[in-house]
């Protein structure tokens, strides 16, 4: 099996099947960061899209051996970043569609209320601090690949992600003693 490396690599030499075969490989799990950065299924679906369409437009900029992963990332997180600082960008209650997307580990460790509690406190973090949650535990991006994914170091996206793991804590513990 090629590794994403390659598969950019075979793009860059006009094989638009390594296209179809990263496509499969990455778009599920990017719609999910973007599901968790913006809390709406369809607007991460598109943003999805429009991240493989800036990939293509940009792929030459990719430099082998670079890891493709945080590279995409790059572009999804840009594009979402974006998105939510234009004028028009309008968030959405989309809860019943956490339920949808949530990973088969979040369903068979949390109940559907939990699963609500997290996505609820996910999405009031600051952007910088969820990106990073995200990243880390949804998408499964190693430190150094959150960096340079998001362009950052890697003492910073600790950080991040210790503050985000802190305030969720504090907001599940106030939500919990509220019942």
């Amino acid at each position: 099996m090629r590794t994403d490396e390659e598969l950019a690599q075979g793009i860059q030499r006009g094989y638009t099947e390594d296209l179809a075969t990263l496509v499969d490989r990455h778009h599920h799990a990017l719609i999910g960061f973007l599901f968790r950065m913006g809390g709406d299924r369809r607007l991460a679906e598109d943003l999805a899209q429009e991240t493989f369409v800036r990939l293509m437009r940009s792929i030459r900029q990719y430099q082998y051996p670079r890891p493709f992963k945080p590279w995409l990332y790059a572009i999804a997180s840009n594009l979402a970043r974006d998105h939510f600082k234009s004028a028009d960008a309008r968030y959405t209650d989309a809860l019943e569609e956490a339920f949808e997307i949530a990973t088969e580990a979040d369903s068979a460790a949390l109940s559907g209320d939990e699963i609500a509690q997290v996505q609820d406190a996910l999405q009031s973090l600051p952007t910088q601090q969820r990106e990073a949650l995200v990243l880390r535990y949804y998408n499964d991006l190693s430190l150094q690949e959150i960096a340079d994914a998001l362009h950052i170091p890697v003492g910073t996206v600790k950080s991040r992600l210790s503050l985000g793991l802190g305030r969720m804590k504090q907001m599940l513990e106030v939500e919990n003693a509220g019942r």
